[in-house]
């Protein structure tokens, strides 16, 4: 019996010295990847058209368009290929500035050695292939944790889900690109998944909680994020879970964040988040009509949530 061959990844390297390009192809033969080079930035944006490519290793100084101008194209092209940088001078704020916009995955200093050009790829590839794998499979996983957690806490059963087609509705409203929204959905699914650390009687009281079992609660968030981050979710899913119970005047937790400082996605699934909970049946209260719970959020304009974002979410549930 004879079974299909794995689709191998392909890694594509564009520099305009072709000795460059000659080694690396040479460094990477035979190493079970599909190896891509091109010699200018016009010449690799046509190649990650017409390929999924894992990881681009680009060099940045070329004639024409320079290498973090092509990498900021390639992550409008192909969001999920990895991008390396090849510099021989990049000052400590230019590249962590690149790698905290998602630029930039890793930065390799020209000429480079063999082993940090090998070490840098083999991440990449590996980054990329937990991306895939998120993509592919591991939504069933996801969703699967959420429901789990929700069965601690019988009053929120569904309440994820109903979290995330919110905000994904008002994700659109906003007009937030496809890949982010991905994210807002994973976010949405997993934002109380801290909640697997705290006492069923605590989430389950029928009474006003301590002021001790209040602190504990509090700490949700921070656990939660610590789950996510251990499973290689992305930043914008840590963020959502971290920061959900932040407020735009500063008074929520676990940081005090305020107004612009909170990350637009974490604040939509907060939204969508407080929606929910006013509509649904507590142990210590009856759920609140649509119209209430309209007005209740109205009052939160300017103080829990942004008064734009309130605007918004109104007329997505006018719809």
């Amino acid at each position: 019996m004879t079974f299909p061959e794995r689709k191998l990844d392909s890694v594509l390297f564009v520099d305009d010295e072709k000795s460059y390009l000659t080694y690396t192809s040479e460094l990477f033969s035979g190493r079970g990847i599909e190896v891509l080079t091109a010699s200018s930035a016009l010449e690799a944006l046509d190649l990650i058209r017409a390929h999924q490519v894992a990881v681009v290793v680009s060099d940045n100084e070329m004639p024409g368009m320079q290498g973090i101008e092509l990498l900021a194209e390639i992550k409008k092209l192909s969001p999920d290929t990895v991008k390396i940088m090849v510099t021989g001078h990049a000052s400590l704020a230019t590249a962590l500035a690149a790698i905290n916009s998602g630029e930039v995955f890793r930065f390799v200093l020209k000429p480079w050695k063999k082993g940090d050009m090998l070490r840098a790829v083999k991440e990449g590839l590996r980054r990329f292939r937990v991306q895939q794998s998120l993509k592919r499979e591991d939504e069933f996983i996801l969703h699967s944790l959420a429901q789990t957690i929700e069965l601690k806490d019988a009053s929120t059963k569904g309440h994820c889900d109903r979290v995330a087609t919110l905000a994904l509705k008002l994700s659109e409203a906003l007009g937030i690109p496809d890949d982010v929204r991905r994210q807002i959905r994973y976010g949405s699914w997993l934002h109380d998944c801290g909640k697997i650390g705290v006492p069923e009687h605590i989430l389950n009281a029928e009474r006003s909680l301590t002021e001790e079992e209040q602190t504990v609660i509090r700490k949700h968030p921070e656990w939660g994020c610590d789950v996510v981050k251990k499973a290689n979710l992305s930043q914008t899913v840590q963020e959502i879970v971290l920061y959900h119970h932040e407020r735009f005047d500063g008074k929520g937790y676990p940081a005090g964040l305020q107004s612009k400082s909170i990350p637009i996605e974490a604040q939509i699934v907060s939204a969508a988040d407080i929606c929910d909970a006013l509509t649904m049946d507590r142990p210590y209260r009856k759920g609140f009509t649509l119209p209430e719970a309209k007005a209740i959020i109205r009052s939160m304009s300017g103080s829990n949530l942004d008064p734009f974002l309130v605007g918004k979410l109104m007329k997505v549930l006018d719809n």
